[in-house]
């Protein structure tokens, strides 16, 4: 190979360290799982731990590899306040802790309404601290004085790039992704940003993902034994960077990528940012792409509500198993319309935040907690074969608001990637289930990093990312659709009791 790229990819759960080749080929790939680190009681992200790691790793794989660029993607929602001394000043909280409905009606007195702010900043109403301006007022309260030393405010990706090379830098996808912090109508830092005193310590101006931030600095080449010539690109938000191998092969619109694990995102590149009415005070947002263009995404925690379902399901039944699609039972539940499983797990955090988790058989509600702990199982729990049906069925039904939630044209392409791909049951009753989409499976394994990979191959090599689509292949397998006329009235009772079984006071 002529060169090589390391990717620094780091999600919530898993931190890898990849390499490309030239060819955008997945030479290697380091993985590890870091525990949160607690301080004051709070889970925060070892900064320390993964730095050193990060270093041991491409000085390891610098003795095989011909690296020349560096690549950043992280999961979104964290930030890091930096001092003088360019170290952090106090710790990198996790997102999902929650500070209770105290602290975020504080946060909406001063700010605003949650939906004047979604309509401004394209970020909706989450808990705990998924929306990063939350995140920068939860330690403005928790630590004043340390907040004070703050020098730099950096998003989570850049923080890396100034940790490799000195330099400070911001680009849209991570700035624009529900943070409150960027005013899509207005394109600039928002109201949020500056009432927050945040606005001065971040970068004014947006890079795209493929601009050079810098090239590593003389500490980190001596500590990695990298070429002090290394560049580092601006780094890119996850699940925007998913997106950029159907840009390069696709174009910038007329597909919905279905990215599946502990959280489902729905996304839809579309040409113009906005809200219809109904869709504000809903868990529906805007991103913005590489181009700097709007996405339309919603959520949920689908991977999440399966594993925990599933395990409910196993230790009731003793089984370790997952059971293979069966069309008669499916579509004996789907006639019957007399059981259901509803959202949501981990209330707000998806299409259906008046929902609360249970199952319904028979008109009889059995909630989760009851289900759990054994004082109540409904009988379809007791048939290990019909739960899984009817949690599989809750997936698609959420999947499907999702996708009308972001707008999906008649005739627009669904790739389906992640957890989700090999399960020949929800990928074949989405199908059937949207007679006017045609569903794809993918066979990209890791679209994220090959996604920043791409970004340091467009620095590197000085070409757009159209002129990327030869270098790699992707595989499209169409999913079979059938003809299940049930799956309209069943997804009709479904919605009315997701919708309207526990209303918000």
């Amino acid at each position: 190979m002529e060169y090589a790229i390391a990717v620094i990819d780091i999600g919530m759960t898993n931190k890898k360290v990849a390499v490309y080749d030239d060819a955008l080929k997945q030479a290697d790939a380091r993985y590890r799982m870091f525990p949160p680190k607690l301080v004051d009681g709070l889970e925060t992200h070892d900064l320390d731990a993964l730095e050193t790691w990060f270093i041991e790793e491409l000085a390891d794989l610098r003795k095989t590899y011909p690296i020349k660029a560096i690549a950043v993607t992280t999961h979104g929602a964290a930030f890091v306040c930096v001092g003088k001394d360019g170290h952090p000043v106090l710790p990198c909280v996790y997102y999902t802790h929650e500070p209770g409905d105290d602290f975020h009606n504080r946060f909406y007195a001063r700010f605003g309404p949650p939906e004047t702010l979604q309509a401004k900043t394209g970020t909706p109403y989450l808990k705990a601290l998924i929306n990063p301006a939350k995140g920068i007022f939860f330690v403005q309260e928790r630590y004043p004085d340390l907040f004070r030393q703050t020098h730099r405010l950096l998003q989570y990706p850049q923080y890396w790039g100034f940790r490799f090379t000195g330099k400070t830098g911001a680009e849209g996808t991570y700035m624009g992704c529900h943070g409150y912090l960027w005013d899509h109508a207005e394109n600039r830092l928002s109201s949020v940003a500056e009432d927050l005193g945040a606005a001065p310590l971040m970068p004014k101006t947006l890079n795209r993902s493929w601009d050079i931030l810098g090239t590593i600095s003389p500490e980190f080449a001596r500590k990695t034994g990298l070429s002090p010539e290394v560049i580092v690109t601006m780094g890119i938000h996850d699940s925007n960077s998913s997106l950029l191998p159907h840009f390069a092969k696709k174009g910038e619109t007329g597909f919905v990528l279905n990215s599946t694990g502990t959280w489902c995102v729905s996304m839809n590149p579309v040409k113009k940012y906005g809200f219809a009415p109904e869709e504000l005070g809903k868990v529906v947002f805007f991103n913005i792409s590489a181009f700097g263009t709007p996405v339309k995404t919603a959520i949920f925690l689908g991977g999440q509500e399966f594993e925990i379902w599933s395990k409910l399901l196993m230790d009731i039944n003793r089984r370790g198993d997952i059971p293979s699609y069966n069309d008669d039972r499916y579509r004996s539940i789907l006639r019957n319309r007399n059981i259901f499983l509803l959202p949501e797990l981990t209330p707000g955090s998806g299409q259906f935040p008046q929902s609360r988790a249970r199952v319904v058989e028979d008109s009889r509600d059995y909630p989760f907690e009851e289900i759990r702990s054994g004082a109540s199982v409904p009988p379809c729990f007791r048939d290990y074969e019909t739960g899984f049906a009817v949690l599989r069925l809750s997936l698609v039904m959420q999947s499907i608001t999702s996708f009308e939630r972001i707008g999906i044209a008649q005739g627009a392409e669904i790739f389906s990637e992640g957890g989700f791909r090999k399960d020949t049951a929800y990928n074949g009753l989405l199908s059937s289930a949207l007679p006017e989409n045609r569903v794809f499976l993918t066979d990209i394994a890791e679209a994220t990093a090959l996604g920043a990979a791409m970004t340091a191959k467009m620095a590197l090599a000085g070409k757009g990312l159209a002129d990327l689509s030869k270098d790699f292949e992707i595989t499209y397998q169409e999913v079979a659709k059938t003809a299940i006329p049930e799956l309209a009235p069943y997804r009709k009772a479904w919605l009315e009791l997701a919708n309207t079984a526990f209303p918000s006071p």
